[in-house]
């Protein structure tokens, strides 16, 4: 038995069985409803119901109130038919592009880059690649059916790549149970598997708006890509990357930033520090980061903006954009990092 899910205004159609959430059917099948870490805890694939009735699993309440559920709103994510449904939702174009894949891949190198970050580079079997967008992410299939996501830092290798790899930045989470081993006993050569490409966050290359990039800490990974990708695409949009950390060494590769900025010529890069101590002589600006934009472009009604890293970085970001800058809700795109200690505060 399964009921159907009709997504407005565009009409589409999937089918959803009993037990599969709404989002997880919509991503069977090639429908691109918006989402991010699917486990209720970053809203952004809140959308509304029109029509049937659904249940909500755990999530947090700062990604679906009971006064917007009361409202008719609903977290695909986490949201299981009982009926047929309609909804209502900002479809997203290319995201069906490349078939969700389940692949192992080698570890060819580990490079820590600061004290709690590390660079993995992943060699995925021969003749064989992944084919994605940039900014997207994949997720490792633990043991016990855990599961960590993380994003691509590389943008997509060229066809005629022979040693294409794709690499991730993972910061150190203690007691994490992947980044415990991984900072300690996993080595070069072990074999790791993981499914993907995941996520609706990559550059929307139909847009000639100049674009903000705004990261903090590791968000700074799926950016990269966008560069990397509008730089192989001889784009011409103006890009401006704020990159916040709490102190300089936070800012892994700002010298590759400090390169992009002398080296490509419609990029501009701004690193913020927001807890600069004495010792770090840090000259630059400091505060938050995405307070640095806001001094900068008061006005963001002509822009594209792409968030990623801690929740309240991109919340603050977006909410404070649209409500005091004028940025069109739908021209913000965003990331936000949740980890298992975010995810634990799900209701």
């Amino acid at each position: 038995m399964s009921f159907q899910v009709t997504v407005q205004p565009s009409g589409r159609q999937f089918e959803c069985a009993p037990e599969e959430t709404i989002l997880n059917a919509a991503i069977r099948a090639g429908i691109g409803l918006p989402y991010g870490c699917k486990n209720g805890a970053c809203s952004s694939c809140k959308g509304k119901l029109l029509a049937g009735k659904i249940t909500h699993g755990a999530h947090q309440d700062k990604a679906l109130s009971a006064a917007d559920e009361a409202q008719g709103f609903a977290l695909f994510c986490c949201a299981r038919p009982h009926s047929d449904v309609q909804i209502e939702a900002r479809e997203v174009a290319g995201v069906g592009e490349f078939p969700i894949r389940k692949m192992p891949a080698r570890i060819a190198r580990l490079e820590k880059v600061a004290d709690d970050v590390i660079v993995v580079s992943l060699q995925l079997p021969a003749a064989d690649r992944l084919q994605y967008l940039a900014g997207q992410y994949i997720e490792f299939m633990l043991r016990d059916g855990v599961r960590r996501s993380y994003s691509v830092a590389n943008a997509p290798p060229l066809d005629d790549d022979q040693n294409a790899h794709i690499t991730l930045h993972i910061r150190h989470m203690p007691g994490g149970v992947f980044t415990d081993p991984l900072f300690t006993t996993v080595k070069e050569r072990d074999i790791l598997r993981f499914e993907g490409p995941m996520g609706t966050f990559f550059l929307r290359e139909d847009s000639d708006k100049p674009m903000i990039l705004l990261a903090s800490g590791t968000g700074f990974a799926p950016l990269k890509a966008i560069v990397e990708q509008a730089a192989r695409n001889r784009s011409e949009r103006p890009m401006t990357l704020y990159w916040g950390g709490r102190r300089p060494r936070d800012l892994y590769m700002d010298a590759l930033c400090r390169e992009w900025a002398a080296t490509l010529p419609h990029f501009h890069y701004v690193p913020v520090v927001s807890n600069a101590t004495a010792e770090d002589n840090w000259q630059g600006r400091s505060g938050f980061v995405h307070a640095a934009v806001m001094e900068d472009h008061p006005d963001l009604s002509g822009y594209q903006v792409y968030a990623c890293g801690a929740p309240i970085v991109v919340e603050s970001a977006q909410r404070d954009f649209v409500a005091r800058c004028g940025l069109p809700d739908e021209e913000f795109f965003a990331d936000a990092f949740t980890s298992a200690a975010d995810l634990a505060g799900a209701v």
